[in-house]
């Protein structure tokens, strides 16, 4: 019939589709309120990732509390993203759940506060998906959340980076997916000695 696809063509575009859905990275931001940091990382992210032509991730940004529940990224945020030509992917505060969790791939929270949080509400993070934001370069600082002041200085400029530089990582591997890798703690892309270089530059 016109128009209709015959049964091994439906198929085929089936298996397609189900072997794309398997292949996405889904990578979570988070932090306290989802208004500040988590979301000016999931902009950067998401525009590095579209400049580059990818389309195997998902990206999205959650809070641990529920203070911010609704509200939209913060004007610090939308200023700093605005000064640096990075379109604001819209979006209103929402709070982590263990669904999300299940989705995941990487869950990347800002600072020590924000993954003693995401274990409490995790089951302790079963699956070792849970990351602080700058142990990607072998760091255990974290991106404090210090108020509107660091927001507007400091703080929205330290992420900037972090964000560009987890892009270059994610970019740069072709085994993202492989989950024996991921130990709980441990940065899945420590070996890579161009980027720590890199880092070595921009921090």
């Amino acid at each position: 019939m016109p128009g209709k696809a015959d049964k091994p063509t439906q198929n085929s575009a089936l298996q397609g589709i189900s072997e794309q859905e398997n292949f996405m990275i889904r990578v979570l931001f988070i932090c306290h309120g989802n208004i500040c940091r988590s979301t000016l990382a999931e902009s950067v992210f998401t525009h590095k990732v579209n400049s580059s032509a990818l389309h195997n991730f998902e990206i999205d940004s959650f809070a641990t509390s529920r203070e911010e529940i609704g509200n939209p990224p913060h004007y610090g945020t939308v200023n700093k993203l605005r000064e640096e030509h990075i379109p604001l992917v819209p979006h209103h505060a929402k709070q982590i759940t263990w669904k999300d969790y299940e989705r995941a791939d990487y869950i990347i929270g800002m600072d020590t506060a924000n993954i003693r949080n995401l274990n409490r509400m995790l089951k302790n993070d079963p699956d070792g998906k849970v990351y602080k934001f700058l142990s990607f370069i072998g760091s255990g600082r974290d991106i404090a959340d210090r108020g509107i002041r660091e927001i507007l200085r400091r703080r929205t400029a330290m992420s900037w980076r972090d964000a560009t530089a987890f892009w270059r990582i994610c970019a740069g591997r072709k085994n993202l997916k492989n989950k024996k890798r991921r130990k709980q703690g441990q940065c899945p892309f420590a070996e890579n000695a161009a980027l720590a270089f890199y880092y070595k530059k921009i921090l």
